[in-house]
């Protein structure tokens, strides 16, 4: 199977799909692989490197797609991208579809079909192709939430640590998952007062085994999340519903209480947000002031540090890659009941439960679709 990286063209997204040694790998499995021109740049890796693990070198992404049975990619397709799929190829990226009605159009328009890294399960739980990601984004939130509190970016003029005579900031994290812990980790580890919410006990008796009274866990009820979200110099959004559109836990009446100058981080963007007033933002302007408090919504966060990002990423994708380059994504489907939860859009189908519910399209059974078309 031919496999395709075209270069990423999200506002400053420096990631790329596959590492050089990743395409040593698969060229060791037997597939071929073509790489847009610079497409590496952004994490050091030049066309000569990728040139030395076997690739081929693409001048334009239309010659990437065109020539390709699977595209790997990092972020969800852009408008001018998804022009460029053809019926059956493969699409394995981010592709985050139940809070992006166009893109999902553009794709079943293309009969592509279209595998999403971020509802991908494992036998043991979890999502072990967002967990990297949500990794980075959770340990980046406390960094540029820190930032965001300095006067010059707005902020109150916080230094989340505190000094000896002045009390640490405040932070609460609105889920306890891998971002939350995370961003929990890092918050802790600045000398921050740290909050926690989750809706799962046993999730809570977990990170209150891990971090002791370092850190102060709550369940999240109304009254909860608001005397703790009003009281808070920053505030991380960690939540997540796989694949569907996250819930709002901050509405716009509660950020209207908040103090001046606090800070809203929302790791949960790419999935809608879960501020009633966060809206998608970029590198290029990642904030913006709304009733008087910092909004940090970038909707590719992790492709900040480009370089940790994209190996880290590689980890977790490749052997999904080889698998489906090497069975055919039909028996790689079938075999892996895990991988079969990624198949978001089959040939025309929504099949990813969520989207088709947040979306209003009708759902189908992509096991019913495969097989039948396996017979």
């Amino acid at each position: 199977m031919l496999i395709g990286v075209p270069k990423e063209i999200k506002d400053n997204e420096f990631r790329v799909g596959l590492v050089p040694s990743s395409v040593r790998e698969l060229i060791h499995h037997g597939h071929p692989v073509i790489v847009e021109t610079n497409a590496g740049t952004g994490i050091g890796a030049s066309d000569d490197d990728y040139k030395a693990a076997g690739a081929s070198i693409a001048a334009t992404p239309k010659d990437v797609f065109s020539s390709s049975d699977m595209i790997v990619k990092v972020k969800e397709l852009q408008s001018n991208e998804s022009k460029l799929l053809r019926p059956g190829q493969i699409l394995f990226a981010y592709l985050h579809l139940a809070a992006d009605p166009i893109q999902t159009k553009d794709l079943l328009k293309s009969e592509c079909i279209g595998i999403a890294y971020e509802t991908v399960t494992s036998p043991r739980g979890g999502l072990p192709l967002l967990m990297p990601m949500s990794d980075v984004a959770g340990r980046m939130s406390i960094q540029v939430g820190a930032h965001c509190l300095e006067k010059e970016k707005g902020g109150s003029g916080i230094l989340l640590s505190g000094v000896p005579g002045v009390k640490p900031g405040k932070v609460t994290i609105l889920g306890g998952g891998v971002a939350g812990t995370s961003a929990a980790r890092m918050a802790i580890g600045l000398g921050a007062n740290v909050t926690i919410f989750d809706k799962s006990l046993p999730r809570l008796t977990e990170l209150d085994m891990l971090f002791g009274k370092n850190l102060s866990t709550l369940y999240p009820t109304t009254e909860a999340i608001e005397r703790e979200v009003i009281d808070s110099d920053l505030v991380i959004g960690a939540v997540l519903v796989p694949g569907a559109t996250a819930p709002k836990l901050v509405s716009e009446a509660l950020v209207k209480k908040m103090r001046k100058g606090s800070v809203l981080v929302d790791i949960a963007i790419d999935q809608g947000g879960c501020f009633e007033t966060s809206h998608p933002t970029t590198f290029t302007h990642p904030t913006y002031i709304e009733h008087g408090i910092v909004h940090y919504c970038v909707t590719n966060m992790p492709g900040g540090v480009a370089r940790t990002s994209t190996f880290a990423l590689n980890n977790a994708t490749l052997p999904f890659v080889i698998d489906l380059a090497t069975k055919g994504y039909k028996k790689a489907l079938l075999d892996d009941p895990y991988m079969m939860e990624g198949l978001n859009i089959y040939k025309g189908h929504v099949t990813y439960e969520a989207v088709a519910r947040d979306l209003g399209y009708t759902y189908a059974d992509p096991r019913v679709l495969l097989r039948n078309q396996a017979a």
